[in-house]
């Protein structure tokens, strides 16, 4: 039974740093592509971070910079470290993962686990 649980959410205050976790089971960790995402109140699953197998990375624009993916395949967790965060970056925060079979895009729709989610708050 495959299980993604993420931790390390909270509130800060805006310019403060956050890193997220999400510890993996039951699946094969250093074989997935892992992703980030977030979705604020009314808003659509947005794409934050992706690690693939070989460990490249992929950011969009709004988080480039200030946000950093990583993983531990040793102990099958993956990393979230948010810096500079912005009021804009509030939303609920999930991890991801998908076996590579036919690529591994920065899009909800590619992923096949998911966490419960994390909630971050940014505050002014």
């Amino acid at each position: 039974q495959v299980q993604l649980v993420e931790s390390g959410g909270g509130s800060v205050q805006a310019g403060g740093s956050l890193r997220l976790s999400c510890a993996a089971s039951g699946i094969g960790f250093s074989g997935y592509c892992m992703g980030w995402f977030r979705q604020a109140p009314g808003k659509g699953r947005e794409g934050v971070a992706r690690i693939k197998v070989d460990g490249s990375t992929t950011y969009p624009d709004s988080v480039k910079g200030r946000f950093t993916v990583s993983r531990d395949n040793a102990k099958s967790t993956l990393y979230l470290q948010m810096d500079s965060l912005k009021p804009e970056d509030t939303a609920m925060y999930y991890c991801a993962a998908v076996r590579p079979t036919w690529g591994c895009q920065l899009s909800a729709s590619a992923f096949d686990y998911w966490g419960p989610g994390t909630q971050v708050t940014v505050t002014v």
